[in-house]
């Protein structure tokens, strides 16, 4: 990061900005006089929990608001020229050459029909700025300065072929195509694992400090941001709470808000043994997609009553795919899945709708599984008919305690899934899958895309619902602070295979499985110098 001059002109300087969002026939602010400023070659992190404001500010600095919403004040300078009432064509070139935009999933902001080559190079080719031949070879360079493998190579190949750390580290990549002046990093490793995240932590600092490029980042994640921010702004309600550097921030904050964005901690429960049957049991099950190689070998594992077992690795180690072929979705090859002593078949359209009701699953992002178009009462109500038969005056009835469970009011069932928060959302998905009064519930990545008040809510949530219901949970995550406070059990997995497993202490605890300490150790830690002591380590051993 480069020395920032004093009496610089700021590169980005934001003015009492206010944005308004309608509401019906009403506006309402969602950011109120706030006031920011980058210099050239800065980090400026932006924190927060969800609604305080971070990616409305990040899209300001592209002189971008959002549909149905508007700049209802302020000024946004970009290098001395006003961006707020700019005509649309000097902002469309400004996008993407001098300013760019790298988005939380990447694998949603690829086109599936073209290779990275061809992404990488449409922005620069489109503006004049290079051949295609000269696209083509700076995407190397730059594929080779992140670290991608095979850099000469990998552009051409299609989004899904590459991994998720590797598109979001192509997407970096892309964003630095014109290497523009500003990046706006949102949320960019929120879905990551712990490992991957670490690969696109080091590609930032790569691409900063040596371009000097000003960057803001937007992130729920203190320990992340920490590792990248020469400063650090904590927003709330779309308001500024309190602005330093980062050791400062991180060190002595000022405002409690901060402090207890600080101080969070999610509180860790004494394990559960195991004893007597198990609920669930899934005994060397192997299974492959299509024709490929297996992405599940010989797995096994057992879950017992009011239980909670966390199956945790990185991206690509099986751990979706053992929840798709535990609730039918993927058949296993070779193996067997039991429910209560029960064989459950292997294909999803010959279980029974009794075998279906008994195992439930709560996804990653509630915003993709809920219809968009139904209110919270339809979305309840589905299960509620499906599987117990209850409709009319007495579905009104269960979807209120469905709500009241967990702890929203009676009037969000009228609402729709754009009214709601991020964790509203998720408690909905977990609602719709009590309203089937399962034994098992399979929670996929339920608290990655949350920030830490929220994802600390919903944990809270979880383990009051499994006191009150005796509902057992297999929890899939790659957030180690998540499995430390909710697990009994862990199952660590690792392409496909289980090399860790058992009681939560044993496995945390040294002496340490290889795999599981690389884990442990890829978790960010609220220190400015444990990126850099962590990617030196692992040079030296390297070596």
């Amino acid at each position: 990061m480069t020395e920032k001059s004093a009496t610089e002109s700021p590169l980005l300087q934001i003015k009492g900005l206010t944005v308004e969002v309608r509401s019906g026939q009403q506006w309402r602010p969602v950011l109120n006089d706030v006031n920011l400023t980058l210099q050239r070659g800065e980090v400026l992190g932006l924190i927060g929990e969800s609604g305080a404001g971070k990616s409305t500010i990040g899209l300001a600095s592209l002189g971008y608001a959002r549909d149905g919403s508007r700049f209802a004040g302020g000024s946004i300078l970009f290098d001395g020229e006003e961006l707020v009432g700019a005509p649309e064509r000097k902002l469309r070139a400004l996008r993407g050459s001098r300013v760019a935009y790298v988005a939380q999933s990447a694998s949603a902001s690829f086109n599936p029909a073209w290779n990275l080559f061809s992404q990488y190079s449409e922005i620069p080719v489109k503006r004049g700025l290079r051949t295609k031949g000269q696209a083509k070879a700076d995407a190397q360079t730059m594929f080779r300065t992140l670290l991608l493998p095979n850099p000469d190579e990998i552009g051409f190949r299609y989004p899904h072929q590459v991994s998720g750390g590797q598109l979001q580290r192509a997407m970096i990549a892309m964003a630095m195509a014109c290497q523009p002046e500003l990046i706006v990093f949102d949320e960019p490793t929120t879905a990551l694992d712990v490992t991957t995240q670490v690969e696109v932590l080091a590609a930032i600092k790569i691409i900063v400090e040596r371009f000097g490029t000003a960057a803001l980042y937007i992130t729920h994640d203190l320990a992340v941001v920490t590792q990248v921010a020469d400063r650090i702004m904590v927003l709330k309600s779309g308001a500024k709470v309190e602005e330093g550097e980062t050791r400062q921030i991180i060190d002595a904050p000022c405002e409690p808000y901060t402090k207890a964005l600080l101080g969070r901690k999610v509180e860790h429960r004494p394990s559960t043994p195991f004893t007597g049957e198990p609920l669930l049991r899934v005994e060397n099950v192997c299974a492959a997609y299509a024709q490929g190689p297996n992405v599940l070998e010989n797995v096994s594992l057992e879950v017992g009553r009011q239980q909670t077992v966390a199956v945790v690795g990185e991206s690509g180690s099986g751990k979706s795919s053992l929840a798709r072929a535990i609730t039918g979705l993927l058949t296993p090859s070779k193996g067997t899945i039991t429910l209560d002593g029960k064989l459950l078949s292997g294909q999803l359209h010959k279980r029974s709708r009794a075998d279906l009701k008994r195992i439930q699953m709560i996804y990653q992002s509630p915003d993709t599984a809920l219809n968009p178009r139904q209110q919270i009462s339809e979305v309840l109500g589905r299960p509620l008919e499906f599987y117990r038969g209850i409709r009319g005056k007495l579905q009104e009835k269960h979807v209120a305690n469905l709500l009241e469970m967990i702890d929203l009011n009676e009037g969000f069932a009228t609402r729709f899934p754009g009214d709601l928060s991020g964790g509203e959302k998720q408690r909905i998905c977990i609602a719709r899958a009590l309203a089937a009064e399962p034994e098992l519930i399979i929670c996929d990545e339920v608290t990655s895309a949350l920030d830490q008040l929220v994802a600390h809510e919903i944990l809270r949530l979880l383990r009051r619902l499994q006191q009150e219901l005796s509902t057992s949970f297999l929890f899939i995550t790659h957030d180690l602070a998540t499995v430390k406070a909710i697990a009994d059990e862990i199952v660590v997995m690792r392409n496909g295979v289980v090399v860790d497993s058992g009681p939560r202490e044993a496995v945390l605890e040294p002496p340490l499985h290889p795999y599981t300490d690389l884990l442990l150790s890829s978790e960010p830690k609220l220190d400015p110098s444990w990126l850099t002591q962590l990617l030196a380590r692992r040079a030296d051993i390297a070596l």
